[in-house]
């Protein structure tokens, strides 16, 4: 048995008081007891089941409160959002070049985690790895077949990106072309669909919207190309990772919602967009390991769980296999399972299930593939200064250009063999539809067809009117994430697959705190008020669980911040109105239907 937050150090050291004390003639009996009783409590113990955001974030939480805790994760910190080494690339003393699950997004809306980021040290930042985030100045919806929608995201402090004639040229023809695409009837059909929402009370929007997909309340069936793909499909499908046919519209018009007033700079806690400053891990998942490390955070990594006893009223341990292959029980006086919904649920017994049915309704939940693959290339191409959503690609591709906003690197001095210059890191999220080069879906593909095909769409949406940015002789390799398997095969599989949210999935969700006295959750699966699956919803969803298990030991320790969505006060008497007459089953006063 493997006790979880003691070493050999703390025992031998509690020994050698005790033998000290009680030593032959050494102390009266009493002046034993009371010795014994001013002596210091053992620090209780956690053992978090999973080392992603979520259980980083719990680790963190309770190491500050002084808890004992030890992370078992199965492959390595940071889970889905953690960088990666391309093997085989490191020459001449370089770094190997860096892959990915998916580029990493931080927008303003989000407040929980960068607060966990301000409180990890980084050398040379006064406010720790946050810090290290950088705000792109521009996006770009590109269009295949037309020019390309380009925004620059107005912020204070961003210089807007210098343009040429060709490039104010083209702007205004997408402006004009996406006007002229969009009938006027359906622009304001869809701004009064977005009012409804905004003043819809939460009552409505839980139980009607929820259940509503986005495709029905924005009736993108009855419009134009244009519409469905601008505001139906490209909202959904490429940032949201799931289908609009079917994606709640609370989930879309809520995370719609925040990002609209972020762009407006209210409740923000920066701009719309920001991304990390070099690779993952080394601005932020190294640090924030070795301050977990400095915390006394204890980490089993290799360690893959199999099942979270239970018995008695409560679990009495965690079934693991270690690197080794070796099966052993854990034990700890709490466990926080901050694994992804599709394997945590795997671990979790029929009677514990029967402890708390929320656990059961998990198995509902729904995951979708949304995966990475990076582009290597030997010149930079001249691209957006930001994010480029291709909404009309096949496998809806969402893309960035990395190395211009990673100013601390020279990326072919730093990185692989010298000769690549760039990293073109790209999300594909629709692996279900045909694409454009062998008209199979990206499941059906093996690893160097989907690489094939992800350029070939990359090309057709880029450089479709007349200007080269993405050229064959510049590719100088690519890597796919290495969490998916078997493609092309009867059967692939997706270790890192992302949950969706179809209609009705937000009352399956659970809360951090079970009925388990001694289990808690955290993922981004867990009921926040961010419903969105997210670094920010793992990194709530944790909290909630130090909160809870706080709550449950009747700890003095400072509750976590758990920081909500932000509401405009403007809005707030609207919604008290629409309260009334959802109450009275009437309709919001400002829905046209």
């Amino acid at each position: 048995m493997h006790r979880t937050g003691t070493t050999r150090r703390t025992f031998m050291a509690g020994a050698t008081a005790v033998t000290g004390a009680v030593g032959v003639g050494a102390l009266p009996l009493a002046q034993t007891a009371a010795a014994a009783q001013a002596a210091p409590a053992a620090r209780p113990t956690v053992a978090v089941l999973g080392g992603g955001v979520a259980g980083l974030t719990a680790a963190h939480e309770l190491a500050e409160r002084g808890f004992g805790v030890t992370v078992y994760e199965r492959r390595a910190l940071g889970g889905k959002a953690r960088s990666m080494d391309v093997p085989g690339s490191a020459k001449g003393g370089r770094r190997a070049l860096p892959g990915e699950h998916g580029f990493r997004f931080i927008p303003g809306i989000y407040h929980n985690l960068p607060d966990t980021m301000r409180r990890i040290p980084f050398p040379g930042n006064a406010h720790g790895v946050f810090d290290n985030l950088v705000a792109p100045r521009e996006m770009m919806f590109a269009r295949t077949g037309r020019e390309d929608l380009r925004m620059p995201i107005p912020w204070p402090g961003h210089t807007p990106a210098p343009l040429t004639l060709d490039e104010i040229r083209r702007a205004l023809t997408a402006l004009v072309e996406t006007a002229t695409g969009l009938p006027l009837h359906e622009a304001l059909y869809f701004v009064n669909r977005a009012l409804v929402f905004l003043t819809s009370c939460d009552e409505r929007r839980d139980e009607v919207w929820e259940r509503t997909p986005w495709w029905e309340f924005t009736r993108a069936a009855q419009m134009s190309e244009t519409y469905q793909r601008i505001l139906a499909i490209g909202v959904t499908r490429n940032i949201v990772a799931t289908k609009a046919e079917e994606a709640s519209t609370r989930t879309v018009g809520t995370l719609g919602e925040a990002f609209v007033f972020n762009a407006l700079g209210r409740g923000a806690d920066g701009p719309p967009d920001r991304i990390l400053n070099a690779p993952t891990n080394e601005a932020w998942l190294d640090p924030w390991e070795a301050h977990l490390r400095s915390l006394g955070v204890e980490f089993r990594i290799g360690w893959t769980l199999r099942e979270v006893l239970y018995g008695d009223g409560k679990v009495t341990g965690a079934l693991v296999e270690d690197p080794g292959g070796v099966r052993t029980t854990v034990t700890a006086d709490h466990y926080v399972c901050a694994l992804p919904v599709e394997h945590a649920r795997r671990t979790w017994g029929a009677a514990l299930r029967a402890a708390d049915p929320q656990l059961a309704r998990c198995d509902k939940l729904r995951t979708d593939w949304m995966t990475g693959i990076q582009f290597y290339l030997t010149e930079r191409p001249p691209m957006v200064h930001g994010h480029v959503n291709c909404i009309d690609s096949p496998w809806s591709l969402t893309a960035i250009a990395q190395a211009e906003h990673w100013p601390h690197r020279d990326f072919p001095a730093d990185y692989g063999d010298g000769v690549a210059v760039d990293c073109l890191s790209v999300d594909v999220s629709e692996w279900d539809k045909p694409g454009i080069l062998y008209g199979k879906t990206a499941k059906q593909c093996t690893r160097e067809q989907v690489a094939r095909e992800v350029w070939a769409q990359l090309k057709a949406a880029l450089n479709d009117t007349g200007r080269t940015v993405l050229k064959d002789s510049a590719l100088h390799s690519w890597f796919l994430d290495p969490g998916v398997d078997g493609l092309g095969t009867p059967n692939p599989t997706n270790e890192d697959e992302l949950l969706i949210h179809p209609v009705g999935t937000f009352h399956l969700r659970p809360s951090a705190a079970t009925a388990v006295p001694n289990f808690f959750l955290a993922g981004d699966y867990v009921s926040v008020d961010i419903d969105l699956a997210t670094m920010e919803g793992a990194n709530a969803a944790a909290r909630q669980a130090v909160n809870a298990l706080l709550d449950r030991t009747g700890s003095t320790a400072p509750r976590c911040m758990v920081k909500p969505l932000f509401r405009a006060p403007e809005l707030e008497a609207a919604k008290r109105h629409d309260r009334t007459r959802y109450r009275l089953g009437l309709r919001n006063a400002l829905d046209l239907g």
